[in-house]
């Protein structure tokens, strides 16, 4: 089996759609359609573009930045310019790798002292039994984003499937790794292997919920979900996740079809919603009532982002689904971040963090301090001595809950400042428990043992994650025990390490029994971005209105300074996304005068 790519965010292709502005946003069968919206203005419709990928020329820039980072580079330059880029995450990486290679000088200027990758970040020698490992940030790549997945190929760093839904204990895939298969709507496709026979076992649905006093399997769920909805006080016959899918069809559309009519129909969209939260939009546009938002948000993980904007809703919605097919890698998702920082050998300079940056007509200078402490907590420890680099141009890559703390002179324009203070980033929070063997595979009386996918409860826990796969001859594995985002995350984020080690477990208890507590070997790890000191935050997600208000902003040159990073594109939170901002801004670097 070959996996083929549309330019959408979600396999299940609701960017895009033949529509004509100003039309009823509807598709037929579905049981309400939307009222037809004034047209779109130009934002909306650049914002469709970015989203789409399509550039000012109407050519496909996904297609164009996949033949560069994993083709061609950047072609030789003859006229190398000396380049800073703040930030050793994936976006600075990359953006210094395609410059480097191209001749120009750069240099990586890194706040942490400790580690390379950002919001990469991978926990390996931190557990009893050495060979494992856990994710503190990504930890699953999804089918449909191909730079990411052709990058880490290109590497050679091996991907094995992650089970975002739970298959039998000792289930493999049938058949090698299948190459990246990117199909554009130019009709050319991109690809970086022949194509293999690929068939990955089937789930299971063996995980379990507990709400409200119940404990069924996610199958038992699905073929019976009366009793845990009424136990919400919602009479819905249908599962949380085919409510949303027929919730959100309305917004949910066809990704072929002629790409001008694709980025009319986003378009609208983007003009029509953009200042709906998620529970705006289910209230006053699907008719929910708030048994059915409870229900679907405790089930379905929407809980704590319900007031935010319902773009990264739809969003995650399309991404993050028991039908969609993801990867790991093998030893890490690190492993992508510390390849790259192998190959930058003598770029990166780390422990200098940026504390202002200076334009003239003729250079860029950035002042940075050495510090000191460790990168999650309040106190850093004491900031000296400063040293200043001196370039043509920067790339700034550091979210922009770390760019606020700096100084720029002269000050960035009015619309990136406002950016800068307002584009709201999120809280997530995950809880990582170590155990001696993994009990949850063995099967016992009522219990069917599984492999990875995840359970959920209205514990404070909310959603569990089982490892997809063990080193050989370990016997354990490491649960991530609690996954959190927003508010939710924010209650964890208060606990001491060991208050929320001894929390998740009490709470995993209540679904495995009394043997957690046995099993765990006394070892944990966790990780909040938002008390992180060098990310303060997990991501860039908006709140009704910011997408039109202040995303433009945040990828905007000033000067002679440009800016990477997720939260520059419109795939937040995704590896992707950042990767994505990498190849801009390495081009538009690349195509600027020396000096």
């Amino acid at each position: 089996m070959t996996t083929f790519f549309s330019p959408t965010l979600g396999r299940r292709g609701f960017l895009g759609a033949a529509v004509a502005a100003g039309a009823a946003l509807a598709v037929p069968g579905t049981a309400h359609a939307l009222a037809p919206a004034a047209s779109a203005d130009g934002t909306s419709h650049e914002l469709a573009r970015e989203m789409l990928q399509v550039g000012a020329d109407d050519e496909d820039l996904k297609l164009a930045y996949l033949k560069i980072l994993i083709d061609t580079g950047l072609r030789r330059t003859t006229t190398p310019k000396k380049v800073l880029v703040v930030g050793a995450g994936i976006a600075g990486l990359v953006a210094a790798r395609l410059l480097r290679d191209a001749g120009h000088d750069v240099t990586i200027l890194e706040a942490n002292a400790n580690r390379i990758g950002g919001r990469i970040k991978t926990f390996r020698g931190v557990f009893s039994d050495k060979a494992l490992h856990a994710e503190a940030g990504a930890m699953r790549l999804p089918d449909d984003h191909p730079m990411v997945l052709a990058l880490a190929d290109k590497l050679g760093i091996r991907r094995r499937l992650f089970y975002n839904a739970d298959v039998a204990p000792g289930a493999q895939p049938v058949g090698p790794v299948p190459p990246v298969v990117y199909r554009s709507f130019t009709g050319e496709s991109w690809t970086n292997g022949a194509p293999v026979a690929f068939t990955a076992p089937a789930a299971t649905n063996r995980t379990l919920i507990r709400v409200n006093g119940l404990m069924v399997t996610r199958a038992q769920y699905a073929t019976a979900p009366g009793e845990v909805n009424e136990s919400f006080g919602s009479a819905r016959s249908s599962g949380a996740a085919a409510s949303l899918d027929a919730a959100f069809a309305p917004v949910t559309v066809a990704s072929t079809g002629p790409i001008a009519d694709r980025i009319r129909a986003w378009a609208t969209l983007l003009h029509t919603y953009d200042d709906y939260s998620t529970h705006r939009y289910l209230v006053e546009q699907a008719g929910w009532s708030l048994a059915d938002l409870e229900a679907a948000g405790t089930l379905e993980n929407l809980t704590s982002r319900l007031h935010q904007s319902l773009f990264p809703t739809l969003m995650d919605h399309a991404t993050i689904n028991p039908a969609s097919r993801y990867w790991e890698l093998e030893n890490g998702t690190a492993s992508l971040t510390d390849a790259l920082a192998a190959q930058l050998d003598g770029v990166i300079r780390q422990n200098r963090r940026m504390t202002a940056l200076t334009q003239t007509d003729s250079g860029v200078r950035i002042e940075t301090i050495t510090e000191s402490g460790a990168e999650d907590g309040s106190d850093g420890g004491p900031q000296a001595p400063t040293e200043t680099f001196e370039g043509d141009y920067a790339i700034i890559t550091i979210p922009l809950t770390a760019q606020r703390f700096c100084e720029f002179t002269p000050p960035l324009s009015y619309p990136k400042r406002r950016a800068t203070m307002a584009l709201h980033y999120d809280s997530a929070t995950k809880v990582l428990l170590e155990f001696r063997t993994r009990f949850w595979e063995r099967d016992s009386p009522g219990f069917t043992g599984f492999t990875g996918g995840g359970c959920v409860s209205d514990s404070p826990n909310r959603f569990t994650y089982f490892p997809s796969h063990s080193p050989e001859g370990s016997p354990g594995g490491v649960v991530l025990a609690s996954y959190t985002w927003s508010d939710d995350a924010m209650r964890w984020d208060s606990l001491t390490d060991d208050e929320r080690y001894a929390f998740a477990l009490k709470n995993l208890a209540a679904m495995f029994g009394q043997q957690v507590y046995s099993e765990f070997t006394g070892v944990g790890a966790t990780q909040s971005w938002a008390r992180n000191r060098y990310a303060l935050g997990e991501a860039a997600i908006v709140t009704p209105g910011q997408l039109h208000e202040y995303h433009p902003a945040t990828r905007t040159v000033e000067r002679r300074v440009h800016f990477a990073g997720e939260h520059t594109s419109l795939k937040p939170a995704w590896i992707e996304g950042a990767l994505e901002s990498a190849v801009r801004t390495a081009v538009e670097i690349h195509g600027r005068p020396q000096g």
